[in-house]
């Protein structure tokens, strides 16, 4: 395992920790904004789970550009 492989195992370990912590509170998040308004909670719990992808597709355009494969 060379450094470039071990940076890219630490940051997908740190991504996936990092959003399995918050979609455990976002179930709780998403029913206590729903009590004020149903169509915010719909957004919001909408945008939790998107932001799990768009910081992948974030990441992965970001390598990209860095190894020069536009």
């Amino acid at each position: 395992m060379n450094a470039s492989n071990r940076s890219s195992a630490i940051a997908a370990l740190v991504i996936v920790l990092g959003f399995g912590l918050v979609l455990l509170g976002l179930p709780k998040l998403v029913l206590w904004i729903g009590d004020y308004s149903p169509a915010l909670a719909a957004v919001v719990g909408t945008v939790g789970i998107m932001s799990f992808f768009i910081v992948l597709w974030l990441r992965a355009r970001h390598q990209r550009r860095r190894d020069g494969n536009q």
